[in-house]
This record gives structure tokens, sequence and C-alpha cells, in this order.
């Protein structure tokens, strides 16, 4: 019994040490997948943004306190 559960760990040790980069490499296109995601969004919505914040800025400007 103890040779099995012996056998097992070991096994389960190979496959996670080989786990690890590729989890790395998935990690690493995650990341540059969400910043596409961020730059196009922004460029999309930029000059709406934009539009949107100079009538927020001329409001608060022209409030009286």
């Amino acid at each position: 019994m103890a040779a099995i559960y012996f056998y097992l760990a070991t096994l389960q040790e190979k496959f996670s040490e080989k786990e690890k980069g590729a989890t790395a490499v998935e990690y690493g296109l995650l990341v540059a997948l969400i910043a596409a995601a961020i730059i196009l969004t922004v460029t999309a919505l930029g000059g709406s943004l934009n539009a949107l914040f100079t009538a927020v800025t001329g409001a608060i400007t022209g409030a009286t306190p």
C-alpha cells in the first residue's frame, strides 16, 4: 500500500513540474489578451469619454459654491 502511495506521489510531482512552465505561458497570454482588450476599449471609447469628462468639468466649474 505504501509503495502505491509513493508511486502516485512521485507521478504527481513529475506532472506538476511539467505544467509549471505551461501555466506561466497561459498566464502571460491571458495578461496580453486583457491588455489588448483594454487598449481596444479605450481607443474605441476615447472620444466619447473625452466629451463626457469635458462636459462634467464644465458643469463643475460653472457651478456656484
